[in-house]
C-alpha cells in the first residue's frame, strides 16, 4: 500500500533525524576517545562519572581501559531499559561499544604531559564527546542514567546525586593517584561539565520574557520592528483586585531572545512604559519561530 504524504514526509524527517543522530554520536565516540588516549590516560588523570570509575579501575587493576568501560557501564545501560526507553538504550550501547573499541584499536599519539594543559584539554575532548553524544540521543557514561533512576526514589535532584557520586570518586582518587593528581582530575572534571553544556546548550542561552503593560501595541511592535523578534499575546486578567471587584483584561506579551538582547530590550521598554512589570526565565533550548535575528518583511 503506498504512503500518503504526510506518512512520507514523516518518513523523511524520522530518516534525516537518525542520520544526524548518527553523525553527532560518532563524532562524540571520536572526542571522547582523543580526550581518554590523548591527554588523560597517558598522565594518569581521570574524571568524573563512570567514565572516572573505569580510568580509575584501570589505574589500580591494569585491566583495559576500553574492556571496563563496558563491564562497569552494562549495568546501568540495563537500568536505562527500564526507566528510559529502548530506542535510547540501543544508542547508548552502540556508543560505548563504538568507543571501547577505538580506545582498544586505534593509538593517539600523547599531544602534551603538561598538567594543566592534560587536565583542560583531555576535559574539553571528553566533555564534547559527552555532548555531542547526548545531541544524539545517547550517552557515553551511565552516571546520569543512574542518576535520573535514584532521584524517583530519594528526595535529591538528579545534580545533587552527580556531585555525591563524583566527591566519592575524587576522594578515592585522591588515595589512589595522590593529592595533586585528583586535583588536577577535579579541573579535568569542570572543563568537561562546562564543555557538555555548551555543546548542548550552545553560546545563546535564551530568556523567555513576560511582559505585563498598558502599552501593549507599543511594545509589541517594539519587539517585532526594532529588535526583529516573534511574540506571543495572551488574554488575561489583573489579579490586583479587592474581593468582588471586577479584574481589569490585560494582554500580556510574550516573547523570547538571547541572554545579550535582554538589557536592550528592558532599556526600550522603560522608554516606552516604565511601570511594565517584567519576568526573564532561563530556556534551555528553543525551535522555531524567529529565534534567529532577521529583518521584518514589508
Amino acid at each position: 500500500m503506498p504512503l500518503n504524504k504526510k506518512e512520507k514526509l514523516l518518513q523523511k524527517i524520522n530518516l534525516k533525524r537518525r542520520i544526524l543522530d548518527s553523525i553527532s554520536i560518532s563524532l562524540g565516540i571520536f572526542s571522547a576517545s582523543i580526550g581518554l588516549k590523548a591527554f588523560l590516560l597517558p598522565n594518569g588523570f581521570i574524571d568524573g562519572g563512570i567514565t572516572g570509575i573505569s580510568l580509575l579501575a584501570a589505574r589500580v587493576t591494569h585491566i583495559p581501559l576500553s574492556f571496563l568501560l563496558i563491564i562497569i557501564n552494562l549495568p546501568f545501560i540495563v537500568l536505562g531499559y527500564k526507566t528510559i526507553n529502548r530506542y535510547f538504550v540501543v544508542k547508548t550501547f552502540i556508543a560505548i561499544l563504538g568507543l571501547a573499541f577505538i580506545v582498544f584499536f586505534i593509538n593517539y599519539p600523547v599531544v602534551t604531559t603538561d598538567k594543566l594543559l592534560t587536565a583542560i584539554f583531555g576535559g574539553f575532548f571528553l566533555g564534547a564527546g559527552v555532548g555531542l553524544a547526548v545531541r544524539g540521543g545517547a550517552v557515553i557514561d551511565g552516571t546520569e542514567i543512574f542518576a535520573l533512576f535514584l532521584s524517583k526514589k530519594v528526595s535529591f535532584t538528579i545534580g545533587d546525586i552527580i556531585l555525591f557520586i563524583n566527591i566519592i570518586i575524587f576522594l578515592l582518587a585522591s588515595f589512589i593517584l595522590g593529592i595533586e593528581a585528583a586535583l588536577y582530575s577535579i579541573i579535568t572534571y569542570f572543563a568537561a561539565a562546562k564543555t557538555v553544556d555548551f555543546i548542548i546548550f550552545g553560546i545563546e542561552e535564551y530568556t523567555g520574557v513576560t511582559i505585563v503593560t498598558n502599552k501593549t501595541e507599543d511594545v509589541r511592535l517594539l519587539i517585532i520592528e526594532k529588535l526583529g523578534r516573534g511574540v506571543t499575546i495572551y488574554r488575561g486578567k489583573r489579579g490586583f483586585a479587592k474581593k468582588g471587584r471586577a479584574l481589569n483584561e490585560i494582554d500580556v506579551i510574550f516573547t523570547v531572545m538571547t541572554r545579550l538582547e535582554v538589557t536592550n530590550l528592558k532599556s526600550e521598554i522603560e522608554k516606552i512604559d516604565p511601570s511594565a512589570f517584567l519576568v526573564m526565565n532561563t530556556i534551555n533550548e528553543v525551535k522555531g519561530g524567529m529565534i534567529k535575528k532577521r529583518p521584518l518583511m514589508h
